[in-house]
């Protein structure tokens, strides 16, 4: 009797002290509130939704993504990362010009002039995001380049040099500065808005990525200009303190894919090469033609957009922009 008394002391205290748990108990599945700031099947957001698609196959019983939508039938695009930052989301897929409303330091996302790889390497991403942290973002990676911006045109409003005066533009925050400054009135849109201004007559033309552009803005599109300047990068950014909730094994598989995408999307690489020379074929077989300025009014047109920008950038942000210029740009 004395020894079965023993006996249930014992296995009383070892499940009370928790020892019967020899290996621990794997962590749950989490579940993330994810958005784009672009449409949902509009071609700038396909490639995040077919981002998180991967992530919720590889990571079935460690972390998933629930995509609720995109801008604007959640809301304007301009605000996405910022109710993100604030907890109504938990991950989203964005180009910096919907976010620099929060971090006035992401335009340099896309003017940057090395690679993602590069820009790991000699901490400008370090920087970027010790910025972006204190307004509680993480910035997890560029998962997508649509490609240069260029300037495209309605019919009867082709230019042959780096003027812009008489045009009224349809632009967002990337390329307003440049448009003006070359003499263009300049008014901002949503997507949805950019095919009824333009079939309208209301502006003569829009900038866009050359990969992003929408098929059914292509009847009111007859010129595209080159040469195209800065990046379309997309980006997945997540609320940092959810970030820093998540398990080790979830941060590094969401790491993995969306770095593995930031690879492939390297300019010179053969995948992003194929789908210029496919771009530009579509557009092509679809009426649109290219102006491509070149000599002097071809340097006039890239001068202008490098330095309208970081002029722009510098002033927004004394402290860091000059630091970030650096880090982010080839020396001249």
């Amino acid at each position: 009797m004395k020894t079965k008394t023993v006996f249930l002391k014992g296995i009383a205290a070892v499940i009370a002290t928790g020892a019967w748990l020899a290996t621990p108990l794997a962590a749950e599945e989490v579940t993330l509130r994810g958005v784009s700031c672009f449409p949902i099947g509009a071609p700038p957001g396909v490639p995040f939704e077919h981002l998180v698609t991967e992530i919720n196959a590889k990571g079935k019983g460690v972390i998933q993504i629930n995509l609720l939508g995109g801008a604007p039938a959640i809301g304007s695009p301009f605000q996405v990362v910022e109710r993100m930052a604030q907890g109504a989301y938990d991950i989203a897929g964005c180009p910096e010009a919907f976010f620099g409303n929060l971090v006035p330091e992401a335009p340099v996302l896309r003017l940057q002039e090395k690679t993602f790889a590069e820009l790991r390497e000699n901490g400008g991403i370090d920087y970027f995001q010790e910025i972006a942290g204190k307004k509680n973002v993480k910035f997890v990676g560029r998962h997508h380049d649509d490609g240069a911006f260029n300037l495209f045109l309605a019919e009867g409003k082709a230019i042959d040099k780096a003027d812009l005066t008489g045009l009224n533009l349809r632009v967002s925050p990337v390329y307003t500065a440049f448009f003006k400054a070359l003499g263009a009135t300049v008014q901002r849109s949503s997507m949805p808005e950019v095919y009824t201004l333009m079939e309208s007559g209301a502006v003569d033309g829009y900038g866009w990525s050359v990969r992003g552009v929408s098929p059914s803005w292509f009847p009111v599109t007859k010129y595209r200009v080159e040469p195209g300047v800065y990046r379309a990068s997309i980006h997945t950014v997540a609320n940092l303190t959810k970030w820093n909730s998540l398990s080790e094994e979830a941060r590094a598989l969401v790491n993995d894919i969306v770095i593995g995408w930031e690879t492939r999307m390297e300019g010179s690489s053969d995948y992003a090469q194929q789908l210029d020379a496919e771009t530009f074929k579509m557009l092509e077989e679809n009426g649109i033609e290219t102006i491509t300025l070149e000599g002097e009014e071809a340097d006039k047109w890239v001068n202008a957009a490098r330095e309208t920008a970081w002029a722009e950038f510098i002033e927004q942000n004394p402290e860091t922009g000059p630091k970030l210029k650096e880090l982010f740009t080839v020396s001249d």
